[in-house]
């Protein structure tokens, strides 16, 4: 089946995500900042990425890690002032690259002037800002759970009533409903905008309509009901993202990013190829759905068998091409280290496992997002002491498993070190010298120490390291239209160690196969592929087997 797509700047970029309190640090604080990332920007642009999404960098109280923001228009000091943010932008464009940047508007800080004004008093100004409810029989007005364990409602004792918030008490929703709500947003989107940024990440976008407030489901060993049927993907969440198309987003040539998640169908409606929403969301299905089922969510020892991964990211290949445009990726700052979760980040084969994730990524259709660090195969941390940890998820969750007596602090604490986003938020290890080169203070959070092993420095000088690989990867997807445009077509679908697949265009055809395991499997590469090798992690093959992690691509022109 071949698909004729219309081309677009953004389908053909390959985009690095940045994390800016753990990219590089410029003064010794111990805390990364801009200048920092405008020091490494001749980095990435030898790497080959098109646009560089920064994450959030505006003033907070951090309870979340900056994604809990206190003013919009703004720098937080820990990453430097806006004279550093336009000569930043000044010099991704002056490489030729784009500069994406997080909006986070389902939720402000607590400590932002409109909350502040919101909780003084049932009949102020700002009060109709944020959602307030009053309670129900001695309780929160429902029984809806935090995305950060406990429930989604505090109360405020100054009024007697309840917020919500989705996420931390520090992060209270804003109430869409309210026009003001919305022209203040769509006023800061159009002020970034005439900056010269080139798009947006929207931050949890899918939440931002809620529809009522009812009492959710509540799962099988859960302490709390879901807001999902209410506050997910609804039909105002629609209506509010197509009033932001025609208010801000068609006036400029932007990348639209939304975290949405949800199904293929719910994709289709976000992210259609008519164009009135967004470019692409981000599916969460091939990462939190190999969680489902477990009473504590996330929290669990499940791994990622081929069967479940394969279905997933095939049924949305197969499902959004032609209909919308598609995001691929792995890793990013709210998961485990990719090769740690997927491949395997043992000395013997992490090199090799690496290289053939990103093989597989790479080669679907869609935009392929890069997380920092990545592309020289970082590994988990693998902490082993609560005190270690930084992030609200994992403290939020140790007080509702732990403090409460329902699950053993082992078992927990072996659920954090392997799917805390911690794990992706340690930083970024550039050279062998103190603190992997990333600060010459103190770090806001331990550096991994294998460090001395695994480092940009050292990789971009080896011709044979992950980075080096990622780099050939980028510029075939560059230099071969089949890569962005070609059709899916799924492979071996009964084959429990092999992912493969074909891509095809206007006669080309683009064969991948990766092998997902650490063992030889047997696998007839001289049947099922065409044309000639154009990229592989061995340098030598067998004709009838893949040896471990290993990954071919064929192309036919």
């Amino acid at each position: 089946m071949i698909i004729e797509e219309k081309r677009a700047w953004w389908k053909e970029a390959v985009v690095y995500q940045i994390y800016p309190r753990s990219f590089a640090d410029s003064n010794g604080d111990g805390i990364g900042d801009l200048n920092g990332i405008a020091q490494r920007l001749d980095y990435l642009k030898n790497l080959g990425v098109d646009v560089i999404w920064i994450s959030p960098f505006y003033p907070s109280p951090n309870y979340d890690n900056g994604y809990d923001i206190s003013n919009y228009r703004d720098i937080n000091p820990e990453f430097g002032t806006m004279e550093d943010f336009d000569r930043l932008l000044e010099g991704i464009h002056a490489r030729g690259m784009k500069l994406v940047i997080d909006l986070v508007v389902n939720h402000t800080s607590s400590e932002h002037p409109f909350f502040i004004e919101s909780r003084k008093s049932k009949d102020g100004p700002y009060r109709d800002f944020y959602i307030w409810k009053d309670g129900k029989d001695g309780k929160e007005p429902n029984n809806w759970g935090s995305c950060f364990s406990g429930s989604a409602w505090q109360y405020d004792e100054t009024t007697g009533q309840y917020y919500l918030h989705l996420f931390a008490p520090q992060q209270p929703d804003l109430n869409w409903a309210n026009p003001k709500v919305r022209d203040q947003v769509f006023d800061m989107m159009t002020w970034w905008c005439d900056k010269g940024i080139d798009g947006y990440r929207m931050d949890v976008i899918g939440m931002i309509g809620k529809e009522n407030f009812d009492d959710g489901e509540v799962a099988p060993g859960a302490l709390y009901g879901s807001f999902e049927k209410s506050c997910q993907h609804t039909e105002t969440t629609h209506r509010y993202l197509r009033e932001m198309r025609e208010r801000v987003l068609d006036k400029y040539d932007l990348l639209t990013v939304g975290e949405a998640g949800g199904t293929c169908e719910g994709a289709i409606r976000y992210a259609s190829l008519d164009g009135k929403e967004l470019n692409m969301i981000f599916s969460f299905e091939h990462n939190d759905g190999l969680n489902d089922g477990t009473p504590l969510g996330k929290w669990s020892d499940h791994g990622a068998p081929l069967g479940e991964v394969r279905e997933i990211i095939n049924r949305w290949q197969l499902g959004l091409i032609g209909k919308a445009w598609n995001t691929v990726y792995l890793s990013n700052h709210d998961q485990p280290r990719q090769v740690s979760r997927y491949g395997n980040d043992s000395p013997l084969f992490r090199v090799r496992s690496a290289k053939m994730l990103a093989t597989l990524v790479h080669m679907l259709h869609g935009t392929p997002y890069i997380y920092q660090g990545e592309e020289l195969g970082m590994t988990n941390i693998y902490f082993t002491k609560l005190s270690q940890y930084r992030d609200v998820e994992v403290f939020n969750a140790w007080k509702q498993w732990v403090e409460s007596g329902l699950v053993h602090p082992e078992d927990m604490m072996r659920y954090f070190a392997r799917i805390s986003r911690d794990n992706a938020r340690t930083p970024m290890q550039w050279n062998t010298e103190k603190h992997a080169g990333f600060t010459t203070g103190t770090p806001w959070i331990e550096v991994n120490k294998n460090y001395l092993e695994i480092n940009a420095e050292d990789e971009v000088h080896d011709p044979d390291s992950v980075y080096n690989y990622y780099k050939a990867l980028i510029a075939l997807r560059h230099a071969e239209p089949v890569v962005v445009y070609g059709s899916f077509v799924p492979m071996l679908m009964d084959d429990n160690s092999v992912y493969a697949y074909r891509r095809e265009l206007d006669g080309q055809v683009l064969t991948v196969l990766c092998n997902w395991t650490e063992k030889t499997v047997p696998c007839a590469i001289q049947e099922l592929t065409e044309g000639k090798l154009v990229v592989s992690n061995y340098d030598k093959h067998k004709t009838d087997a893949l040896q471990p992690y290993e990954a071919l691509v064929y192309l036919k022109k």
